[in-house]
């Protein structure tokens, strides 16, 4: 995963609700666009390709409920 200098390829898209807020926002690195979802109270960010973008289609409910067991963030030792 790309997480040098990226630039912004459009503006950021701000999504909250009580128990999250994430910015989204589409990216150009060095090995092209990526959509990068940035977590500001955390200092965490991610920048995914269309292919990591896709396989989340793939994925049944159950695989985003396991994501949320580790809610508070990522693991000691993970990042």
């Amino acid at each position: 995963m790309e997480q040098r200098e990226a630039q912004p390829s459009g503006p950021a898209i701000h999504v909250a609700n009580e128990f999250a807020d994430v910015l989204v926002q589409k990216v150009m690195t060095r090995n092209g666009e990526r959509l990068e979802i940035r977590s500001p109270k955390r200092g965490l960010r991610v920048r995914l390709d269309a292919v990591e973008l896709e396989s989340l289609t793939w994925q049944t409910p159950a695989t985003f409920s396991g994501f949320l067991e580790g809610s508070i963030g990522p693991a000691e030792g993970r990042g």
